[in-house]
C-alpha cells in the first residue's frame, strides 16, 4: 500500500494540461440552425437557408468574454444536426448554402480571428454524432469526420482545445456509429499538439458528470484508468486490483479518485475535470429565457476554478449573431466580482511547520477567502485539510486542494493555520493567498 500511495502521489500532468489549468475559465458558444428553430438538438433536416446572422459580430463576443474575465472561447463548429459553421468542402449542409453573406461567410474564421485580436484562446467543438450525413453508421463516416476535423485543425490557427462528447444516436439511415476516437486523437496530436482534448474519458480533460455547473465534494485529477482509459497510465496496478471490478465506474459518481476506488484500479492516470453549464437554462439561444443569477455563477466559479477543475460557461449568440445584452450585463457583473475579489491578495507570509502551514498577515483585517494551490506539476496529494483562526478555532474543513482551492471563510484574525489532515505524500504547496 505504501508503494502504491507513493506512485499515486507522483502521477503528474502534461504541459498541455498545465496550460489548461492556467486557462481556468473559458466560454462555450452554441450557435447554429438550432438558434433559429428554437430546438436544443436538431434532427439534420433543417434547411441551411434558415441560418442568417445578419449582424454577426464576433468582436462583440470577445469583448464580453474579456470583460467577464474568461480566457478562451470554444465554438460549436458542428452540433448533432450536422450543420457546419464553416464552408466545409465535404458537405452541402453548411454556411456556404445559407443566405448569410451570400454563402461566402465563415463563422469559425470570424470567431478565431476575433479571439486572436483580443488575445483570447480559441477552440472548437465538432460533434461526432451527425444526424444529417448519410455516411453516419458506416465505416466511411469516420473518414468523413476526420476530413472535417482536419479542415478545422489546419485552417484556423492554433487551437487551445478540441472538444467532443460521446453522444451517439441514430443517423438518417437509422444506424448508430462506432467512433474511431483513437484516430481522431491521433489527428489532433499531429496538427495541434498543444491542444487539450476534452472527452468523457480523456485523454486530457474529462466531463465532471453533469451540465448544471455542479462540482463534487472532492475533485481529483488522479483517476483510475478504468474511467479515463484514453489517458497515459502512470502507475502499476493497485494492491487490490482484481479483487473488485471498476468496470461500472462512470463520470457521475461522487467519489472518483478517492482511495476507496483507486485501490482496485489497474493503474492511475492524470485527467482533470471540466465543469460546464450554460448562462441560461438552454444551450442554444431562446429569447424567452433569462440568464442565471450572479450568485449562482459566483458559486460555480468558486467550486470549479476554485475546486481543482475548469469552468466552461456557455454563452449562446442570438439570431442576429450577437450575445444578448442581458447576458453581456451578467457577464460583466461576474467579471467585476472576480476582479474586485481576487486581484489584490492581502499582504501576508506563510511558512511550513510540520504538516501545518502558518500564515501571518502584515496587519489583522477581515479575510473572506483563503486560496490554496498545490504544486500539481509534481502531483496532487492532499486528501483532507482544515483552516484554523489565530485561536486555533476551526473555520473551514476541506478535502482535496489540487491546482486551486478557494475556501470561503469569515475571520479577522492576524494569523491562520492550514492543517493537512490526510495526504498521499509530502505536501508541496505552491502558494497560499488571502483575500
Amino acid at each position: 500500500m505504501k508503494e502504491f500511495l507513493r506512485q499515486a502521489s507522483q502521477v503528474i500532468p502534461s504541459k498541455r494540461q498545465l496550460d489548461w489549468f492556467n486557462t481556468e475559465f473559458y466560454v462555450f458558444s452554441h450557435f447554429g440552425v438550432n438558434t433559429y428553430t428554437g430546438r436544443e438538438w436538431g434532427d439534420g433536416t433543417e434547411s441551411p437557408a434558415i441560418f442568417n446572422p445578419v449582424n454577426l459580430d464576433c468582436d462583440q463576443w470577445v469583448a464580453a468574454i474579456k470583460a467577464m474575465g474568461a480566457r478562451g472561447l470554444v465554438l460549436t463548429a458542428k452540433h448533432h444536426d450536422g450543420f457546419c459553421l464553416w464552408p466545409s468542402k465535404y458537405t452541402e449542409h453548411c454556411v456556404k448554402n445559407s443566405p448569410w453573406k451570400d454563402g461566402k461567410g465563415d463563422v469559425v474564421r470570424e470567431a478565431s480571428e476575433a479571439c486572436r485580436r483580443a488575445g483570447l484562446k480559441f477552440g472548437v467543438y465538432l460533434s461526432p454524432w451527425d444526424r444529417n450525413s448519410k455516411l453516419y453508421g458506416t465505416d466511411e463516416y469516420n473518414d468523413y469526420y476526420k476530413a472535417q476535423l482536419t479542415e478545422l485543425l489546419t485552417g484556423y490557427g492554433e487551437l487551445f482545445m478540441v472538444w467532443f462528447d460521446e453522444a451517439c444516436g441514430e443517423g438518417p439511415n437509422g444506424r448508430k456509429q462506432e467512433y474511431d476516437f483513437a484516430g481522431y486523437i491521433e489527428l489532433i496530436r499531429k496538427y495541434q499538439p498543444n491542444a487539450c482534448i476534452f472527452n468523457d474519458h480523456g485523454p486530457d480533460v474529462r466531463w465532471v458528470g453533469n451540465e448544471a455547473g455542479t462540482a463534487r465534494f472532492a475533485e481529483w485529477a488522479v483517476m483510475p484508468k478504468e474511467l479515463t482509459h484514453r489517458c497515459e497510465v502512470q502507475t502499476g496496478p493497485a494492491p487490490l486490483f482484481g479483487e473488485l471490478s471498476l468496470d461500472g465506474i462512470y463520470n457521475t459518481l461522487p467519489d472518483l479518485g478517492a482511495l476507496s476506488n483507486i485501490i482496485f484500479s489497474e493503474g492511475l492516470t492524470f485527467c482533470p475535470s471540466e465543469i460546464d453549464m450554460s448562462i441560461r437554462p438552454g444551450w442554444f439561444y431562446h429569447p424567452e429565457e433569462e440568464p442565471h443569477s450572479l450568485e449562482r455563477l459566483q458559486n460555480t466559479y468558486i467550486t470549479s476554478v476554485g475546486g481543482n477543475a475548469g469552468f466552461h460557461l456557455n454563452i449562446p449568440p442570438n439570431r442576429d449573431g450577437l450575445y444578448d445584452e442581458k447576458d453581456v450585463a451578467r457577464m460583466k457583473e461576474l467579471g467585476d466580482w472576480i476582479r474586485s475579489t481576487f486581484s489584490n491578495p492581502i499582504p501576508s507570509v506563510w511558512k511550513q511547520d510540520g504538516q501545518d502551514f502558518i500564515v501571518t498577515l502584515e496587519s489583522a483585517q477581515p479575510v473572506k477567502y483563503v486560496v490554496l494551490r498545490e504544486d500539481i506539476a509534481r502531483g496532487q496529494r492532499v486528501e483532507a485539510f482544515s483552516i484554523d483562526d489565530g485561536n486555533w478555532w476551526n473555520i473551514y474543513d476541506g478535502t482535496t486542494i489540487g491546482n486551486k482551492r478557494i475556501c470561503p471563510v469569515k475571520t479577522d484574525s492576524g494569523t491562520l493555520r492550514i492543517r493537512i489532515r490526510s495526504t498521499r505524500g509530502e505536501v508541496l504547496m505552491k502558494s497560499i493567498e488571502l483575500y
